[in-house]
C-alpha cells in the first residue's frame, strides 16, 4: 500500500484550492527561512525589553497623575490591563514618580529596545532575500535603531494608554461600550503595526504590499489580548502563590513568543503574496507559484 498516495492527492488539491494554497504556502515559506528560530531571537529580546519599558511607563504615569486619584485609578484599571499576561500584578502597586526608576527604565528600554529592533529588521531582511552586503552598517544599523526605538516605543505607548484609556471608559457603557473600546484599540493597534512593517522593511518593497502583513499581526495581537485574559482569570487568579509565580511567567513567555510569531507569519504573508509564491507542493521541491 502506497502511503503517500493520499498526500500527494491532498497536495494536488490544496494547490487547487486558494484558501488553502495560501496559508499553505506562508506555513511552507516560514519553515524554508527558519522562521521558529527567527520568532524565538525576536520573543528572546523582547523578553528583556519588556520590563525596563513598564517601569519606565508606570513611572512617567506616576508623575503625570500625581495628586489625581481618579484619573490614576482609571489609567491603572485601563491602560496596565493592556499587558494582560501581568497587568492584574501591576494593579497592585502604586504609581510613582522616581527619578531613579525614570534613569534605569529609559536605559535599560533603549538598550534592550535596540536589540529588538534589529533583530525585526533582520527578521524582515531574512524574509525579503535582502543580501548582507545590502543591509546597513554596524553604527548606522545602530543609530537607525535608536531612532526608529523613539518612533515605535513612542506610538506603543500611546496606543497603549488610548486604549487602556478608551476600554477603562467602555466599562460604564456595558456591551457597545466594550466594542466600541475594542475598535478603537484595534485601529490604534493597526497604526503601530503599519509603522512597525514600514520602518523595519526594506525601502524596495512597496506600502500596499505590507497592509495583509500588517492585518495578520494586528488580529493576532488582539487574540492575544483576549486569550491573555482568559489565562489569567481562569489559571492565574485562583491558583497558590509558587504555582501562579510559575503561570505567570510561563503564559508571559508563551505570550511573547506567539506575539513575534504573528510579527513573522505577517512578514511572510508579505512575502508570499507579493512574490506570489502560491499554490506550490508541500511534499515536494519548491515549487515556482502561480
Amino acid at each position: 500500500m502506497d502511503v503517500k498516495a493520499p498526500l500527494r492527492r491532498f497536495d494536488e488539491f490544496q494547490q487547487r484550492k486558494p484558501a488553502l494554497a495560501l496559508p499553505l504556502g506562508i506555513v511552507k515559506k516560514f519553515s524554508e527561512d527558519e522562521g521558529g528560530s527567527m520568532v524565538s531571537l525576536i520573543a528572546y529580546r523582547a523578553f528583556f525589553s519588556l520590563f525596563p519599558l513598564l517601569l519606565l511607563l508606570t513611572t512617567i504615569l506616576g508623575y503625570v497623575l500625581a495628586g489625581n486619584e481618579e484619573l490614576r485609578q482609571e489609567v491603572v484599571n485601563g491602560t496596565l490591563s493592556q499587558f494582560p499576561i501581568i497587568g492584574n500584578q501591576l494593579k497592585g502597586g502604586e504609581l510613582r514618580g522616581s527619578g531613579i526608576a525614570l534613569a534605569v527604565g529609559i536605559v535599560g528600554s533603549v538598550l534592550a529596545g535596540i536589540g529588538v529592533v534589529l533583530e525585526a529588521e533582520t527578521t524582515f531582511n531574512r524574509c525579503w532575500g535582502v543580501p548582507k552586503h545590502a543591509e546597513r552598517g554596524f553604527l548606522g544599523s545602530r543609530l537607525r535603531a535608536i531612532a526608529l526605538l523613539v518612533v515605535l516605543g513612542g506610538l506603543a505607548v500611546v496606543s497603549t494608554v488610548v486604549s487602556g484609556l478608551a476600554a477603562g471608559g467602555a466599562d460604564f457603557l456595558g456591551a457597545g461600550g466594550k466594542v466600541f473600546g475594542l475598535g478603537i484599540a484595534t485601529v490604534l493597534n493597526l497604526f503601530v503595526f503599519g509603522a512597525v512593517f514600514r520602518l523595519l522593511t526594506t525601502d524596495t518593497v512597496p506600502t500596499r504590499a505590507l497592509v495583509p502583513g500588517v492585518v495578520v499581526a494586528t488580529i493576532g495581537w488582539e487574540i492575544l489580548q483576549v486569550a491573555g485574559g482568559w489565562y489569567i482569570s481562569h489559571e492565574v487568579k485562583n491558583a497558590s502563590a509558587v504555582y501562579g509565580t510559575f503561570a505567570l511567567v510561563i503564559g508571559l513567555l508563551a505570550w511573547i513568543h506567539l506575539g513575534a510569531m504573528f510579527v513573522v507569519l505577517g512578514a511572510e504573508t508579505n512575502v508570499v503574496r507579493t512574490r506570489k509564491l502560491w499554490p506550490r507542493p508541500m511534499f515536494g521541491g519548491p515549487g515556482t507559484g502561480t
